[in-house]
C-alpha cells in the first residue's frame, strides 16, 4: 500500500489513478497523518464495496467497545447486574 500526499495526487494523479484502477490501494495523507483511503472500484460493484466497508467499520467499532468493556471489567457482570443497570438507565430516562 502506498502513502500519497495531496500534492502527490495533484502532481502524479494519472499514475495514481492508473494504480488504483489496477487494484492497488493508497492512503491519502495530510501533514503526515492519514486522512483517507483510496481504493479502486468497479462501477458495477460500487454499492457492494461501500456496504462491505461500512460493515467492516461497524465490526471494528463493536470490537473496540468489547475491548473497552473488558478493560473496565464489565465482561464479568452477572445477568442480574446487567438487568439492574438496564432498570436504572430506564428510570433515569423517565421525566
Amino acid at each position: 500500500m502506498r502513502f500519497v500526499t495531496v500534492r502527490d495526487l495533484r502532481l502524479h494523479g494519472r499514475e495514481i489513478w492508473k494504480a488504483l484502477r489496477a487494484g492497488e490501494e493508497a492512503v491519502l495523507t495530510h501533514n503526515g497523518n492519514p486522512v483517507a483511503l483510496l481504493i479502486g472500484v468497479q462501477e458495477d460493484r460500487l454499492e457492494e464495496t461501500l456496504r462491505l466497508i461500512r460493515r467492516a467499520r461497524a465490526q471494528a467499532a463493536v470490537s473496540r467497545m468489547r475491548e473497552h468493556a473488558c478493560a473496565l471489567g464489565l465482561d464479568k457482570m452477572s445477568e442480574g447486574d446487567i438487568k439492574a443497570e438496564i432498570r436504572a438507565a430506564r428510570r433515569a430516562r423517565l421525566p
